[in-house]
């Protein structure tokens, strides 16, 4: 775990938990896994404080525990699932393209929430699309239920693991901890619930509190004792799907970048002739970046997605671009050429590159300094003379795959900082920003004339208007920017992984 790593897990933690939440969440990154007396004495905490941080961050699946065998239960940070934070925003606009606005606030819902039960999503989303709509119409329960159904069906949403059911002992304590337990088979399927009813909108005005909405309310409280149907059963956002449909995603863009031309002319749908179609796949069998291999040739042959050389191909023209845009077009010309070739000495550097001898040097410096580019020694004799010594220049795409991740890391904190900085900053404009929106809500709500809105508006002057505009601006640049720079941590990541995994 890298200092830049940890440090961002600071910030995320602290922008979606608060502080106390962080500073749990920090401690157990850095020490590990620790049992709940070492939290408190070291993070000098209360009792309570530590407990309900600790639910929080197993509520989200930002802290596992385990029981140990002499009965005390310790807590581990997992890490990688407190950066996934970052790509939090991903998710939704993935459900928001996949499932319209049904499926992205039932994904956000999940998010925010860390587990849900399917009614509670249902009634939840269902009231929120309601406030959107215009007034008569609500959004059904059962519209909302078909969407989660789908999300369900495409594994986007899973169960958590539960308590298994075992018969009560009244002698036998209760162990210090649950083991939870999920059958895979169990795990999307979607329990039978007669959900009925409509969204409801949020109460504007006090006089809607009396009468007969008070005895809804109270006839609402009455039902809500009794336990919703589903009772127990959790649901929480399957993070390695989303990754799953961002890699394929990002493999088939790579492929159509590729081959525009040839895509263009395919007929819209799967109604392709067989002859055709042996065509296309030939094509892609035959290129070299060899995203798709053939074997066998019986019945036509057997065609397969190579998904490690895919990734390693993304992770390259990745690392290209980089080059490119920090050290110029002779650079990326230099770094493709020793992808290409392997290993090359630096007179064969200058030959095939076509580049004078200085400029070849000074840019193969500025890269091995920066560590794209390494270096090796093959020595003729035991002796390592340097004359007698070849000094060979390659490229190694993991470790440079891990610098540039490296990279990303520290440049999303500084990113995050610099947010958090311009909005204390402008702390107390947004303040004032906000109550005048408050202000004008509710003047709107009570059918106030136009001249009294434009008075309330009129609170805020231009040069102050001008700084919010701003603000927004910046602040929508530095969000921008966090989610390109998540775009790359993902496009290495998942090269890394591949690559370690890789037999």
């Amino acid at each position: 775990m890298t200092q830049a790593e940890i440090k961002l897990c600071s910030l995320l933690l602290q922008e979606h938990f608060g502080e106390i939440v962080e500073k749990i969440g920090t401690y157990l990154i850095r020490t590990g896994t620790q049992p709940l007396r070492m939290i408190i004495s070291d993070t000098g905490l209360l009792l309570d404080q530590v407990k309900k941080a600790l639910c929080v961050l197993i509520q989200h699946n930002l802290v596992t525990y385990q029981l140990q065998k002499r009965g005390f239960v310790e807590y581990e940070a997992q890490c990688k699932r407190v950066l996934r934070i970052l790509r939090y925003p991903r998710y939704i606009y993935t459900a928001k393209t996949l499932y319209n606005d049904t499926g992205e606030l039932i994904v956000e819902e999940l998010l925010l929430n860390g587990k849900m039960t399917m009614s509670a999503v249902v009634r939840k989303v269902a009231d929120r699309l309601t406030e959107t709509m215009e007034d008569g119409k609500t959004m059904d329960y059962a519209d909302v239920s078909n969407t989660f159904v789908r999300l369900a069906d495409t594994h986007f949403v899973q169960r958590c693991p539960l308590v298994p059911e075992t018969p009560e002992s009244p002698d036998a304590p209760p162990p210090p901890a649950p083991t939870l337990v999920i059958n895979e088979k169990d795990m999307y399927v979607v329990p039978r619930l007669n959900l009925v009813g409509k969204g409801k909108r949020r109460r504007s005005c006090d006089e809607e509190e009396n009468g007969e909405h008070k005895a809804k309310k109270q006839k609402q409280d009455g039902e809500s004792s009794e336990p919703p149907p589903d009772d127990g059963i959790y649901w929480q956002v399957n993070i390695d799907r989303f990754h799953q449909h961002f890699r394929d995603q990002g493999i088939v863009s790579a492929v159509a970048n590729r081959m525009d031309q040839i895509f263009r002319s395919l007929p819209a749908g799967y109604n392709i002739v067989k002859q055709v179609l042996d065509q296309y796949l030939t094509l892609l069998a035959d290129d070299p970046l060899e995203f798709v291999g053939k074997s066998g040739d019986s019945g036509g042959g057997m065609y397969t997605v190579n998904l490690h050389k895919a990734l390693a191909s993304l992770a390259t023209a990745t690392l290209e671009s980089i080059v490119e845009e920090r050290f110029g077009s002779r650079c990326a010309r230099i770094f493709r050429l020793l992808l290409r070739k392997k290993h090359l000495e630096q007179k064969q550097v200058e030959d095939f590159a076509m580049i004078p001898a200085k400029e070849a040097k000074d840019m193969l410096y500025k890269m091995l300094s920066e560590n794209f580019v390494s270096l090796q020694e093959i020595p003729k004799t035991p002796d390592h003379a340097p004359s007698r010594t070849f000094y060979l220049y390659t490229v190694n795409v993991l470790s440079s795959a891990r610098m540039l991740l490296h990279r990303c890391y520290k440049s999303v904190a500084n990113l995050m900082e610099r947010r958090q900085y311009e909005t204390k900053e402008n702390k107390r404009l947004l303040e004032k920003s906000q109550r005048v929106e408050a202000i004008l809500a509710s003047m709107q709500a009570t059918g106030a004339e136009d001249a009294q809105l434009q008075e309330i508006e009129e609170m805020i002057t231009a040069p102050e208007r001008q700084q919010l505009e701003t603000l927004k601006r910046n602040v929508n640049k530095i969000d921008a920017s966090e989610n390109q720079v998540d775009e790359t941590i993902f496009v290495l990541e998942s090269f890394i992984e591949s690559t370690v995994k890789k037999p």
